[in-house]
């Protein structure tokens, strides 16, 4: 039978370590349900071989070090080596380019030709907002704008992990009438292999001074837009007599400028205990937190909330339209006005454990229900065989 051939470009690649697209990519080829789906995967390296891993293609791309423009290069490279691939072969199908975040402006009118011209089609993940993240300059981000823009234009179908993102995509390009679908981001919902006594996380409790289930719990990246000022802020301003666990990466100017407008320092409760890359503990420290506070803003479906939602019982959300749309009735929301979120944590302090089960009830069934893995991977797989209905 002749195979379907798919080349993704655009994660770091595989195995994931770390990373959403990363961890998307791992699990479309873990889950793969098929025979006829032949995966071709870039992955970043300082090499220029390949192998294969759970049945993918797995292809290096060794990458100069040019600054910012790294990942630009990175994206070229990777598709001019799936182009020079194709050429060698005589494929039966369609291959499938699918290009995961909106990098590569200035080159993809060209891109998209050559893809044509080997009968290929041409498909784009834009991811969220990426021109909003405040990390930028606003060069960078009208860059990022202006880059979105071209890519929605010249590519195929575009897939989107958000309701929300996909109807801002028709709305805002209507001009171009874009070719869009819904695939969500995925969760998994099996429990952290990882025993309650187990050392492992027993010994990182003790060592971040936090005790099981008397912790509330912040896990993302540490940049303004994921509102850690607002959550520390109001915390400190709470009364409860839980900590808060911060499970972030560094960025040590904003944590300088936090604690000279806040002071948190001076808070014991409020504890910044570094990054956790190990996902059996990750997932435990989740099952173990009181509740989990989620203030990102940016983006589409957000793989931090719903690995929350698949593992911790209470989730208090910021309010806005991509948290609401994943979450649903599974949690509870505030908005930044000062007070929100300090009621919130007192609402939430006063809750019995049979009420924070329920909302863990309802979280886990929303999981298993729109966002498992099985259920994503199958998603692409339809579309991947079948083309868009």
């Amino acid at each position: 039978m002749e195979k379907q051939h798919v080349f993704i470009v655009g994660s770091k690649g595989i195995p994931a370590e770390y990373g959403g697209f990363e961890t998307f990519v791992d699990k479309l080829v873990q889950y793969q349900s098929t025979d006829e789906i032949q995966y071709h995967v870039a992955r970043l390296s300082d090499r220029n071989d390949e192998f294969m891993y759970k049945g993918a293609r797995v292809f290096n791309v060794k990458v100069p070090d040019v600054g910012p423009g790294k990942a630009v290069l990175y994206d070229l490279i990777a598709l001019n080596a799936c182009l020079e691939y194709c050429k060698k072969m005589d494929f039966k199908r369609a291959p499938i380019f699918y290009i995961l975040a909106c990098r590569i402006r200035p080159f993809i009118a060209s891109i998209h030709k050559a893809v044509e011209e080997l009968g290929g089609v041409l498909y784009l993940n834009p991811d969220g907002h990426e021109w909003r993240r405040s990390k930028w300059s606003w060069a960078v981000q009208k860059y990022w704008k202006t880059s979105e823009r071209a890519m929605i234009k010249d590519c195929d179908l575009i897939i989107c992990d958000s309701k929300n993102i996909e109807k801002y995509v028709r709305e805002e390009y209507a001009r171009y009438d874009p070719n869009t679908i819904y695939i969500s981001y995925g969760a998994d919902l099996e429990p952290s292999v990882l025993a309650d006594d187990d050392e492992k996380f027993t010994g990182w409790l003790d060592e971040k001074g936090l005790r099981a289930d008397e912790y509330y719990l912040v896990v993302g990246r540490f940049v303004p837009e994921n509102n850690v000022e607002t959550i520390i802020r109001e915390f400190m301003s709470s009364s409860t007599t839980k900590d808060l666990a911060i499970i972030t990466t560094e960025n040590q100017s904003l944590y300088n400028t936090l604690e000279r407008k806040l002071h948190f320092s001076e808070d014991p409760r409020i504890k910044f205990v570094g990054t956790v890359y190990d996902q059996e503990l990750l997932k435990k420290i989740r099952e173990h937190a009181y509740a989990y506070l989620h203030g990102h803003q940016v983006g589409g479906t957000n793989p931090s909330l719903l690995e929350a939602l698949a593992s911790t019982k209470m989730n208090l959300l910021l309010n806005v339209g991509f948290n609401r749309e994943v979450a649903g009735r599974s949690a509870l929301y505030w908005n930044k006005i000062k007070g929100s979120l300090s009621q919130l944590i007192a609402d939430c302090d006063a809750m019995s454990e049979q009420e924070r089960a329920k909302f863990g009830r309802r979280a886990k069934k929303r999981i298993r229900d729109e966002y498992s893995w099985r259920y994503i991977t199958d998603t692409y797989e339809k579309l991947f065989l079948q083309g868009q209905e």
